[in-house]
């Protein structure tokens, strides 16, 4: 399956200029090829807290829309990190869908950051519930920017089937080294493919450091960007993951009644 990753720069509140960007991004994948896109963490608001409690959507308005009729036009699976509004909640949140147009799966970030100055849990109601879903023949595994901090989740994700992972990322400059170990890391210890979508650019002070990437189950960079705004793209092999698992047996050798 071939796979883009959209890193892109947001405008926080502007939900339209953003939804276009989206949109646009997914076009340009499609053209060169892409079955499947994957873009950053609330990509439709920007990564600001009190501007994400203002501008947050529900499914049937806002991004979503516009969104998923351009999966539809393009038979494009499109990855996206939106802010979900549901009821008097807002959830950060990973849409999957799929090249009919419809919401095939979703996933509420579970982790929710508590660091200055971000302090999601101030903010967003964390999600309770992991997901492996399907996209094409392939079983996927989501997670958000800072849940990759937290090996446990992508074991789970594995354990239950995933053999890609897709992480949407906000994640910052100021700690940009720890994203390319800590990707690195769940990829091969998991045996994984993980592509992870990051930002770039800076809402309301927070600087983005970008680094997307694709890494297969050996851990190997497939793709990788810079600091700024890019598309990349790799293919992803049923073989390959075989190989590799077949190489080193870590889930056979694993003794779970000793955790």
């Amino acid at each position: 399956m071939r796979i883009a990753l959209g890193q892109i720069r947001c405008i926080p509140g502007d939900v339209a200029g953003n939804t276009r960007t989206i949109v646009e991004r997914i076009h340009f994948a499609a053209a060169e090829g892409a079955e499947l896109i994957v873009l950053p963490e609330m990509s439709d608001t920007g990564y600001h807290m009190p501007t994400i409690i203002r501008t947050a959507s529900s499914w049937d308005r806002g991004p979503f829309p516009e969104i998923a009729s351009t999966a539809a036009k393009t038979r494009c699976t499109a990855v996206v990190g939106l802010s979900e509004r549901a009821g008097s909640d807002i959830y950060n949140t990973v849409a999957v869908i799929g090249p009919d147009g419809t919401l095939t799966a979703k996933y509420r970030k579970t982790h929710l950051i508590t660091a200055e100055p971000v302090c999601e849990q101030r903010h967003l109601r964390a999600g309770d519930s992991t997901t492996v879903c399907k996209i094409g023949e392939w079983n996927v595994g989501l997670l958000t920017c800072y849940d990759i901090r937290f090996p446990e989740l992508a074991r789970k994700l594995t354990v239950g089937g995933a053999e890609l992972l897709i992480a949407p990322a906000a994640f910052p400059a100021a700690r940009i080294t720890h994203w390319d170990t800590i990707t690195a890391c769940r990829a091969i210890e998991n045996q994984v493919y993980l592509a992870a979508a990051n930002r770039v650019g800076e809402d309301e002070g927070l600087a983005f450091g970008g680094s997307s990437r694709l890494l297969d189950p050996f851990g190997t960079v497939m793709a990788s960007a810079g600091a700024e705004e890019d598309t990349l793209f790799g293919e992803i092999s049923k073989t390959r993951l075989a190989e590799v698992r077949a190489n080193l047996q870590v889930f056979t050798d694993r003794r779970p009644e000793l955790y």
